[in-house]
This record gives C-alpha cells, structure tokens and sequence, in this order.
C-alpha cells in the first residue's frame, strides 16, 4: 500500500484540513461574537427597564416623603439589588451618595461622569467600575426629583432637585452564555472536522490507489501490453480520463494489430513474386530452363516485376495517405468523361467477358476534384467489377446530382458479397478472391486507397450487395471540396 505522506495528494489533505481549520475558526469567531452581542443587548436592554422602574419608584418616594435617603427608600434599593442582583447607587446634584451620611471620596460621582450624564443616558459594559472587581454593566441616568414647595408663599408649587442613578449588573450571565455557545460550537467543529477529515482521507486514499492503478496499466501499456483496461466505474474527471485512456488504448491495440498485419501481409506479398523471380533467373543462369523457354519465363518475369512495381507504388501512396503529405489538385473536372475513359482501359477484358455495359450515355456530370486521385479510384472500381462479374453479365453506371452532391455509383451482376465480406472490404489487404480463389493478381490494397482518396474530397463511398446478384460501389463527393456531406 502506498505510503500517502509520499503522494502529492498529501499536501492536497494538509491544506484542504487547514483552510477548513482556519475557515471553522473565523465561523466561529463572528458567530460567537453575534451572539454574545445579541445576548449582549437583551441583557443591557432589560437592565435598562430595571434601571427605569427603580428610577420612577424613587421618584415616586421622594415626591410623599422628601427624601431619597428614607427607609421606603433604603427598603425599595434592596429589594431591587437582592431581587435583580444588582448595585444601585443614588447621587445627589453634587455627586454624593444620597444613600450615605458620611460620604468618602469613593462614595461620590465624579464631575466627568455628571457631565456626561448631562448629555444622556449611559448603557455599556463599565470595566472601570468601582462598585466590583470585575467589569459590569451599568446603567446610568440623570433625572430629576421633584417635591410640593413648604412655602406656600411661593409662586412655585414643587421643588426640584436633579440627580443620577448608576445601576450595575453583573456580566457573569454574559460571560456564561459566550462559553456555552463557544463550547457548543466547538463541541461541533470538532465533530465536523473529524467526519470531514475521514471522508477527505478516504477520497484521497481511494484517488491514491486509482492513480497507483493507472500507472501499472499504463506501464503495461508501454510495453504493448494491451490485456488490461482502467476501470470505468468511479465518478467525476477520472472516468472521463479513463474512458478516453481506454479508447486511446485500443486504438493503438488496433493499430498495432495493423501495423503487424501490414507488415506480414507486406512481407508475404513481396515474397512471393521475389521468389518467383529468383526461380526463374536462376533456373535461366544455371541451364535448368532451356533457351527455347527462356522468353516465356522472362515475360513472367516482367509481370512479377511489375506486379512489384504497383505493390510498391500502392504502399507508397498509402503512406502518403496517412501521413497527410498528399496534397490535391483540385479543378473542374467532367466526371461522366473522366468514367468512360477509365472504362474504355478496360476494353478488351469487357469483350471477353462478353460484359453489356450501361448507364455511360447520362448526362454531363462535373465536380471539382483531383482528376487523377479520382481516376485512380473508378479504376480501381472498374476492375473489382469486371474482375468479379460473372460472363455475359451486366456492368451499369450511374451518375446523379443531390444538391451539392455527386455521386458515381458502379454495379456489376455477379455472385456478390457477404455480409462479412461487406463490413471488410474497405481494410487493407483484404482480398474476397482469397477465399473464393477467382484471381490471384490482386494485392488487397484498391479499395482501401479508394476510401482514403474519396475522404481526401471530404466525401464518402459506400458499397451495397445483394449475395449472388450484385455488388455496386457508390462514390459520394460534394461540389466543393471544402463541405462536408453526410452519408
């Protein structure tokens, strides 16, 4: 198994962890701190209506007796610092304790806390509380007290006096409400972090050995070891790479195959009329053939050799096929002219088969195309035909115009071909008279070059029979080279 801190997908789990930490952390903080915030302010918000409801009490107090220091007073402070939990200090105008006789220094509020009272009501967390040890909330107000005047001589009915309460709270509530919250969050970060952590790890172990897996099957694939594929069933890229690894391999698989079949079918082919040769020109040096025969050999001699001569240049023109250094002379060309002078190539093959031939007389038929590739292909057409047709039989020529189309469809009577043969007939080196023994001069090369051609016009051929009555090839080519027709 392979060791993961090895692979690069390590560093991909170390940083994918870290972002998540780190993006956990940030979460948590900004929801820690909205909460703690909104708990903030309910809590301040009903120390205010506290706050409130002490300052109305009183004031309702000194209004009946005069007086904030009375013991209804004291009474109601401690019922609402003992109910509430709170501290609550009164000030009179000049900032002493309305609740002490004696007041000290620490007793007093001081002149910038009444100033700023003047403007308005405070309402915060005071971490500079003299009241407790640790930070507070406080509420603090200026309001004024109000009493009936004892001269009644007086043009003013009451007596007013301002002062300031200053109502603190304790922030342990908050602070317990902020751990809770921290810890629950907590509690499920870390739950989330570690089901992330396993599910990423398992991702990444499970990628490990996909990639461990591809690379033994590709390294078998570089020794032409084509007896595995990849595994498709996973999900995501990887299938997509997969697939197209496979396809990728069994075209070259494919290839292969054809490169051995060429070169086999090749060697064959160049073996036979060498030997042939060799045979003859030996038996001609060593006295074997007499002299009265030696001119009937050597004109099989010729034949082998140029039986050669067309297996080599067949050869070289497939290479140009496929490497793509063929280029094309296109021009206007007369296709019902440039099939009859084919045919008329074959004359004296047509007369002895006793062949009836048709169709020649139709109508001019142009397209622009490369004469001699095109020739090439109704040549090699033509001489399937006549070379399968059976005597006596029919070779018939078609010539049709479908929109920017032309087609030149060549049929001949005759046994036909199989369904098998049908699906093959296009490959190289396949021969129908290598199992039906009816020539033996044909290298297995004509049709394949004729699809390559055909393709070179952007165009298609197709081949049509019916086994024992006919074979017609059909060459479909567009008026332009440059568009492209369906089939």
């Amino acid at each position: 198994m392979p060791d993961i801190k090895k692979s690069s997908y390590y560093s991909l789990f170390r940083y994918s962890m870290i972002i998540i930490l780190s993006t956990l952390i940030i979460v948590g903080v900004i929801i820690v701190s909205i909460c703690s915030s909104v708990y903030k302010k309910s809590r301040l918000s009903s120390l205010r209506e506290t706050g409130e409801l002490f300052v109305v009490c009183l004031k309702d107090e000194y209004e009946r007796s005069g007086r904030t220091s009375s013991e209804y007073a004291r009474q109601l402070r401690r019922r609402f610092m003992d109910e509430y939990g709170l501290q609550i200090y009164v000030y009179d105008a000049d900032g002493q304790d309305a609740f002490t006789d004696n007041p000290t220094q620490n007793d007093t509020l001081p002149p910038n806390r009444r100033k700023q009272l003047s403007k308005g009501d405070y309402l915060d967390i005071d971490t500079s509380s003299f009241s407790s040890s640790e930070p507070s909330t406080l509420y603090a107000t200026q309001f004024t007290l109000k009493k009936a005047s004892p001269d009644v001589n007086s043009a003013d009915a009451f007596v007013t006096a301002r002062a300031y309460a200053c109502i603190y709270g304790s922030t342990r509530e908050i602070d317990a409400f902020t751990g809770k919250i921290t810890a629950l969050y907590t509690v499920f970060a870390v739950i989330g972090t570690a089901i992330t952590a396993v599910l990423l790890y398992k991702r990444i172990r499970s990628d490990i050995d996909y990639e461990m897996e591809f690379r033994r099957v590709v390294e078998k694939y570089s020794k032409n070891d084509f007896s595995e594929k990849l595994p498709t069933d996973i999900h995501g890229t990887h299938k997509d790479i997969a697939e197209y690894v496979n396809v990728l391999a069994s075209n070259v698989e494919s290839s292969d195959d054809t490169s051995k079949t060429f070169i086999a079918n090749v060697s064959h082919e160049l073996r036979t009329p060498m030997t042939t040769i060799g045979g003859f020109v030996d038996g001609i040096l060593d006295g074997t053939i007499k002299k009265s025969q030696q001119n009937e050999y050597l004109i099989l001699v010729s034949k082998e050799i140029k039986r050669l001569r067309i297996l080599i240049s067949s050869m070289l023109n497939m290479t140009r096929f496929e490497s793509g250094t063929l280029t094309p002379n296109f021009r206007e060309t007369n296709l019902t002219d440039l099939v009859i002078q084919t045919v008329l190539m074959f004359e004296k093959k047509i007369e002895a088969k006793e062949l009836e031939v048709e169709g020649l007389d139709s109508d001019k038929l142009t397209a622009t195309v490369d004469a001699d590739l095109i020739q090439q292909v109704i040549y090699n057409l033509v001489e399937n035909a006549v070379k399968f047709i059976n005597k006596g039989g029919t070779l018939s020529f078609r010539f049709e115009k479908e929109d920017y189309t032309r087609i030149i469809a060549i049929r001949n009577t005759g046994e036909g071909l199989q369904s098998n043969e049908i699906q093959q007939v296009f490959d190289r080196f396949y021969k129908t008279d290598s199992s039906r023994g009816k020539d033996t001069t044909g290298l297995g090369l004509g049709l394949s070059i004729s699809r390559r051609i055909v393709h070179l016009h952007n165009g298609h051929i197709v081949v049509k029979s019916v086994y024992g009555e006919y074979t017609e090839f059909q060459v479909r080519i567009p008026d332009d080279p440059a568009l492209n027709i369906k089939v």
